[in-house]
Order: C-alpha cells, then sequence, then structure tokens
C-alpha cells in the first residue's frame, strides 16, 4: 500500500491504518530504537508508542514522507526513554520521571534568542549537508541521526569499518571548520 492510502487511512480514522504502518515500517521504526535503546524490550515499546502518536498526530497534521515522520517520532520516544532509563539508573529520584511525564507540556526554549540561534545552527548543518556528496550525506546521517554502528554503515555503504570511522572523523572536522567560519562558538 502507498503511503498516500495508509495517511487517508488515519484521516478517516480507520484502524487498520495502525497495522498497515507496522508491517511496512515495523522493522524501519525498530531499528531506530533498537540503535538508539540497545535493549529489545524499550525498542518494542517506543515503536508501538510511534504507531499511537501517529495515530493522535494524523490528522491534523498531514506528513509528506511517512518513513520521516515515524522515524522523527521513533527517534524522539527512543532518546527520551534513554533519558529517562539513564536518570533512573543514577538514583536520580522522583524529578527524572516527573520531568518525563512533563515534556510533552512544557517547552525547553529559554530564551527567543537562544531559539533563533538553534535555528541559524540548524540551517547551518543542513547547508553543510546539502554541500556533501550523496554518499557522505548517508554516512553521516546513519551515525548521526539514526545512531547505527560504524559495522551497519560499512555493511550497508558496502565498505570497510575504518574508511567509515575514518570518513566520520573527517567529516565532524569539515563540519566544526565550517560552523567555526560562520561565527558559531563551539
Amino acid at each position: 500500500m502507498e503511503d498516500a492510502e495508509i495517511i487517508q487511512l488515519y484521516w478517516d480514522r480507520n484502524e487498520q491504518a495502525i497495522s498497515i504502518t507496522a508491517n511496512k515500517y515495523g522493522s524501519y521504526c525498530g531499528r531506530i530504537a533498537q540503535n538508539i535503546l540497545g535493549n529489545q524490550e524499550d525498542a518494542e515499546e517506543c515503536v508501538n508508542d510511534t504507531y499511537l502518536k501517529a495515530w493522535h498526530a494524523i490528522p491534523p497534521h498531514k506528513p509528506s514522507v511517512l518513513s520521516v515522520f515515524l522515524g522523527k517520532i521513533t527517534r524522539n520516544l527512543s532518546l527520551n526513554r534513554y533519558k529517562y532509563s539513564t536518570a533512573e539508573k543514577r538514583k536520580g529520584g522522583e524529578l527524572p520521571a516527573v520531568l518525563a511525564e512533563l515534556a510533552d507540556c512544557v517547552s525547553g526554549k529559554d530564551t527567543v534568542e537562544r531559539e533563533m540561534e538553534y535555528q541559524e545552527l540548524v540551517k547551518a548543518i543542513r547547508d553543510f549537508l546539502h554541500r556533501l556528496s550523496p554518499g557522505k550525506q548517508n554516512i553521516f546521517i546513519w551515525r548521526y541521526w539514526y545512531t547505527a554502528s560504524i559495522a551497519d554503515i560499512a555493511i550497508r555503504c558496502r565498505m570497510k569499518e575504518g574508511a567509515v570511522s575514518m570518513t566520520l572523523c573527517r567529516l565532524r572536522g569539515e563540519l566544526r571548520k565550517y560552523l567555526l567560519e560562520r561565527g558559531f562558538e563551539l
């Protein structure tokens, strides 16, 4: 089934949308969650939560690329779960739990100025990525967005692990130089 048809099922509030989404994108979302969490049970829970969030977000939101929309939800849920799990292991008391519960309700923006700086940084990183070859873009995104392992990237790109590591090292250096040239303090 095409993504537009799946999105229409969400708009029609047809519950088949969830099972079709799970069949088409379950392993994709699962890989994202597993890369971040390293725990199968937590990853499965985040993927299931992704379907629920998608159900509540569509409508009113109509994603142009369903896979990216679902991937972003999964990534954010997994990162929140990771923060919560690591805070709990440090015996952080109830504060991490309370903050996690309020995360969807309270903005984390400190000031308008800080938000503008953040938006400028996002644009600069996006511009940097657009200057790269598609192969280097993929390596960078798989490592730093999807948190894929060096070994997984090497297999995906048909490269040796050392070559992937070296490429990432060079890309980080280029990004650092690029940002410094544009006035960002690192």
